[in-house]
């Protein structure tokens, strides 16, 4: 079944899942949890070399991953676990993960993941596993540290929503554009559009 957004698909077969599924959590002592779990599976039964045959739906990949960060995305715990997967020395590559232990989760993450993990360094599906889990972490912790800033600026009588500080949303995407209506309206101090917009628009002509 295609999703409702998605035009009517050709006449077709399934051949293989994979599905990822993150969660966030805010602990008791302050801190975050951040768990991913991955899972492929065919719909066909195949055979391995080290596991035998597998049934249709069975997991050729099953790992998780779980990043405990603190307040500004900075990584104070790992765990990862190789469930299922093609060989079972593959697991046995998880302990390098401890290697993201005091890395922060913000511009530069990517580049240091793949310093640290990319290619025979690491696995590849759990090191996949960390973008969504990057982007998990912000969207669990980023919203509650905000609107707790906004409840004490507004019991302090002091505004809400621009307070001066660069806004971690600004530059990420088209929506948060410092061009853009939403900055404008949200944070107008971060506002670049405008006359210096058309100002840079007249340069590159």
């Amino acid at each position: 079944m295609s999703a409702p957004s998605l035009s009517a698909p050709a006449a077709r077969e399934p051949i293989h899942t994979r599905r990822v599924t993150c969660q966030g959590f805010r602990r008791a002592d302050g801190l975050w949890d951040i768990e991913g779990h991955l899972t492929d599976v065919k719909s066909y039964g195949f055979h391995t070399e080290e596991r035998g045959h597998l049934e249709p739906g069975t997991p050729i990949h099953q790992m998780w991953m779980r990043l405990t960060v603190d307040d500004k995305l900075t990584v104070q715990a790992v765990e990862a676990v190789t469930e299922h997967s093609p060989y079972k020395a593959c697991g046995s590559i998880t302990p390098r993960f401890q290697q993201l232990v005091g890395l922060r989760i913000g511009p530069g993450w990517t580049r240091a993941v793949k310093e640290r993990l990319g290619g025979p360094k690491g696995c590849t599906h759990l090191v996949e596993l960390l973008g969504p889990l990057a982007t998990t972490a912000f969207q669990t912790v980023y919203p509650i540290l905000a609107r707790e800033a906004a409840e004490r600026a507004k019991a302090a009588g002091k505004p809400t929503l621009d307070d001066g500080k660069r806004p971690a949303l600004l530059n990420m995407c088209h929506i948060f554009d410092s061009n853009g209506e939403v900055v404008r309206k949200h944070w107008p101090a971060h506002y670049t559009g405008g006359e210096n917009e058309d100002a840079r628009e007249e340069a590159v002509e």
